[in-house]
């Protein structure tokens, strides 16, 4: 390796200026660059128009790395090249040597940033170097200034990684915000006093839990204390710079200090929840008080208004990151039209965030069309240990915050006992966002003074870690005697600030006890003002979902109708030739139903958004709502043209957790759009199963929020094998209750689109769920005339419209793709002693028009469900614990640890076994009786 391999791009531009400053003043700089530089002139005069002999070229960067390559610089040059080395380390490796951890010694890291090993030695030190202006310093100085220099800006309190980022200009942005005041904050004392009653309010509050509430779990903040002021401070430097609203996510841990110290919720009313009360609604069951949000406007210290939202959140970290860039998505299209109006802070933990994969899945948003959010704020909570989980257990890389070069996001690594370094890494997170609108990440260092929780004995499994934090200040003494020492604060000021802090927890502590009952805050409240929770019953009441039949023609016409001037796939171009054939015909398919849908709730001003993996043309095809021209790959989106609505659909990149959990988010900050997550194959869901078990189904009642969240998931047997061919039914169906959502495996194109419809056609939301067909998109019999979209409505149960009820012996209930091949069984078999109806919505359960059913063809022997997935899998469980009275029995495979056999025979036989036993051939075996 060339031994003057330094001489490379991070050092031309001081080559260049000093080139030029030669050009200008050539006396003023030291003889040697002068020098140098002389015989660089001297080169290009002599030799620059031969190309086959110059020894130097044009470009004096070049030339550098030519003379030294040929040992022609002299020893004072190779000495500012060391120092450059030596500048360039303390960029790259200061923050492993700053000293950012509060209560024990970092670990060692080699090699040193010694000047040994840059080839320096001691007598450098009073020697004066040009580099230095590299470090932001006016003119020349000696290595020793240049070394403090370095000292202050990279080894304090704040560590700083930026090197990975290959962005000049964000590079260039961060090294100079890092240069002013040698990285250090300047605060008037007025700051510095708002400062220190933030941090008391922090730490007052957390001492008065500790003592009124003993052994209660409280997840407290103690240790990291300083996230109080560095919040207040983050919200008012984004408020400055435009920010009018914030979506905050965090888990358990300080939440309550954040609720009432940040969000403002009354301390009477936190010191109540730890009582146990109730809440008000009993159909409410609620949530431990550390899940729960809030929504609140506030005015900064600068005076500027903004809308804070904590979003509440469950026990599975990180999930409710994904929420936050939804909802910050959502606000910025439907509100805002502008990204530097909406900043998403995202609070981790250590453990979690190098620990929890959602955390790459949200990271590799940042920059993608239908996810990006102008950039998010990263805050590490960072207690050097998860639950009893030593750091060096936790992870493999250096710090938890590396997922952040993933993005070439910077990191500032700030010791959580320095408030104003903490304050001062806050600013620089709210500019380099506005700025780039990329994300920050902020590693706060500190430590958790008691267990995970306050009942646990962290010196079971850290006792020598815990020793240390016994005899350590909290963050506020350690500030106190700082500002005391200052003279911006008295002995006398500060009990008084004390005292009074005292006073008021104590009378809300008191007022608490009079609370019978406790509320809870709704959370974004007004973007929810026109949608009720809906009473029970009211998601089985007829909704009007039809649409005028002309207009409607029109409309798929439309639609299906490509541009003249744009080229597009021959294939393309057929499809859409048939689809105006379908309508001509008046029959038309799922894909066209679908759109239909869309394209009617345009008109009558709905937004839609659909997302998820290869959404744009559909997994299986059917969709085509991206065009892409033939020549130029332009896009073409058809129900752009529809109306003035918006409707955005988008390819995700490959993950499920987290894109549902943002598209969860999205639905939860905009009832007024239809916000739709396909999966790809209906079992990838269980991908994201933390997002269904704890928001979808369960929100509504633990936190009155409600969610109009649709989801897509192709089911259906078809010899495919044990992957994608179940959408795992069972699991949603046992999630239902006190009508949370709606599940639906529908069989019509015309009953999909008033499914659609009506979801919109609601005056409250729920998610639906949706077993969407694979082979079904195009059977032949899976078509609708364009009179049942105009003129019909969502019907829950389909009965058998060819049954001679008289003569029916046996009734089947059935659901989704099967009753297609059930109902070519019966038209082969010619039976009219069988009945098909189809349940259409499995839940909430139409038990009425059930009664109604089951009256009708009451001259019945038998009641069968069928099935196609597994005797333990599919709606039959659910069936039967619905419908037991009915003496109702089931066929179906027999139980099956896995969804569907691997071999195509063996499914075939399966499939056949259980049309067989509902036709009563006779090789089929009579069905199995079920007890109640």
């Amino acid at each position: 390796m060339d031994r003057f391999s330094f001489l490379n791009a991070a050092h031309a531009q001081l080559i260049e200026d000093l080139y030029q400053q030669y050009l200008k003043y050539p006396d003023s700089l030291e003889p040697s660059w002068k020098a140098f530089f002389q015989g660089f002139d001297f080169a290009l005069e002599n030799y620059g128009d031969d190309q086959n002999e110059a020894p130097a070229q044009k470009n004096i960067v070049h030339a550098a790395n030519d003379a030294a390559s040929q040992g022609l610089i002299p020893d004072d040059i190779k000495r500012e090249f060391k120092v450059l080395n030596l500048i360039e380390a303390y960029r790259q490796r200061g923050h492993l040597f700053t000293n950012t951890n509060p209560v024990r010694a970092r670990r060692k890291y080699e090699p040193t940033l010694a000047i040994e090993n840059f080839g320096l030695t001691a007598a450098d030190l009073s020697v004066k170097f040009n580099s230095a202006t590299e470090t932001g310093l006016s003119s020349a100085a000696t290595l020793q200034e240049i070394i403090r220099h370095l000292e202050n800006i990279y080894c304090e309190s704040v560590g700083v990684e930026y090197m990975h980022i290959t962005n000049v200009e964000e590079n260039a942005f961060i090294r100079k915000w890092l240069q002013v005041n040698e990285n250090q904050p300047q605060l008037s004392a007025a700051e510095k006093t708002e400062i220190l009653q933030k941090l008391n309010q922090a730490v007052a509050f957390e001492n008065y839990l500790h003592t009124k509430f003993v052994g209660q779990k409280r997840f407290s903040l103690e240790g990291g204390e300083s996230l109080i002021p560095a919040l207040d401070q983050l919200i008012s430097r984004a408020s400055q710079l435009g920010v009018d609203e914030v979506v905050l996510g965090m888990a358990h841990r300080g939440r309550l200090n954040v609720l009432t110290n940040i969000f403002g919720k009354s301390y009477k009313q936190i010191f109540s929840e730890f009582e146990g009360k109730e809440f008000e609604e009993d159909v409410f069951s609620g949530d431990v008080k550390y899940h729960l949000g809030s929504s609140k406007i506030i005015t900064t210290a600068s005076g500027e208004q903004v809308a804070i939202n904590l979003t509440p959140n469950p026990s599975h970290l990180e999930t409710v990151g994904a929420l936050v860039e939804g909802i910050c998505r959502a606000k910025v299209d439907d509100k805002y039209k502008d990204y530097k109006k909406v900043l998403p802070i995202v609070i981790h933990g250590d453990g979690a965030i190098a620990g929890q994969g959602i955390v790459y899945e949200i990271a590799q948003m940042m920059t993608l069309d239908g996810y990006k959010t102008g950039g998010t704020v990263h805050i590490v909570v960072n207690n050097q240990v998860s639950f009893t989980t030593n750091y060096l257990d936790a992870r493999s890389s250096t710090y938890c915050t590396d997922i952040a070069k993933v993005t070439e996001s910077p990191v500032m690594h700030v010791n959580a006992d320095d408030v104003e370094a903490v304050v001062y890494a806050m600013k620089f997170a709210a500019d380099f966002r506005s700025q780039f609108g990329k994300d920050v990440y902020i590693d706060l260092l500190g430590y958790r003074k008691y267990g995970h929780n306050e009942g646990d004995e962290p010196r079971f499994t850290q006792p020598n870690l815990y020793k240390l934090i016994s005899k350590h200040p909290n963050p506020r003494e350690i500030y106190k005697e700082k500002l005391i020492k200052e003279g911006i604060v008295s002995e006398e000021i500060l009990k008084k600030m004390e005292t009074e802090f005292k006073t008021l927890l104590d009378a809300d502590f008191d007022a608490s006890k009079e609370i019978e009952r406790n509320t809870m805050d709704i959370f974004m409240a007004d973007d929810w003002k026109d949608f009720a929770i809906s009473p029970r019953g009211e998601m089985l009441k007829p909704v009007n979902t039809g649409f005028d039949l002309n207009a409607l023609k029109e409309l798929a016409k439309k639609m299906s109708t490509l541009p003249g001037d744009k080229k597009f796939l021959n294939k393309i171009t057929r499809l859409f030739e048939n689809r105006l054939k379908m309508i001509e015909a008046n029959s038309l398919d799922w894909a066209l139903g679908e759109w239909l849908a869309y394209a009617t709730l345009l008109t009558e001003g709905n937004n839609i958004r659909i997302s998820g993996e290869d959404v744009e043309r559909g997994t299986f095809s059917h969709r085509h709502a991206v065009l892409k021209t033939e020549d130029t790959e332009e896009e073409f989106v058809p129900l752009k043209h529809i109306s003035e609505s918006r409707f955005d659909i988008f390819n995700s990149h490959l993950s499920e957790y987290g894109v549902l959990g943002f598209d969860y988010g999205y639905a939860m900050a905009s009832p007024q759009t239809l916000t739709i997550w396909e999966a790809q194959f209906g079992d990838f869901v269980n991908g994201a199963q933390i997002i269904v078990d704890q928001y979808l189904s369960a929100a509504e009642e633990k936190w009155k929020i409600q969610n109009g969240l649709v989801m897509l998931l192709p089911h259906g047997f078809e010899g495919q094998g044990a992957e994608h061919s179940s959408a795992r039914l069972e699991r949603f169906l046992g999630l239902c209750a006190n009508e949370n959502m709606a599940v639906a495996n529908v069989t019509t194109p015309a009953n999909y689109f008033h499914l659609l419809r009506r979801q919109q056609k609601w005056k409250f939301r729920k998610p639906l769920i949706v077993m969407t067909p694979k082979s079904l998109l195009r059977h032949p019999k899976v078509v609708s005339p364009l009179e049942d979209f105009a003129n019909g409505r969502f019907e829950p149960i389909i009965d058998d419209a060819t049954a001679d009820a008289t003569k029916i012996e046996k009734l089947v209930l059935c659901s989704g793709k099967i009753y297609y091949e059930l109902l070519a069984k019966k038209e082969e078999r010619n039976c009219d002693n069988i009945a098909l109806v189809r349940l259409e919505q499995l839940y909430p359960l139409d038990q009425e028009k059930i009664a109604e059913i089951l009256s009708k063809y009451s001259a019945r022997t038998q009641i069968i469900w069928a099935q196609e997935e597994p005797e333990n899998m599919g709606a039959w469980a659910y069936i039967l614990r619905n419908l037991r009275d009915t003496g109702i029995n089931v066929i179906a495979p027999v139980a099956s640890g896995s969804p569907a056999p691997g071999s195509h025979k063996m499914f075939e036989r399966n499939q056949n076994s259980v049309l067989n036993q509902v036709f009563d051939c006779d090789d089929a075996p009579a069905p199995r009786p079920v007890t109640a």
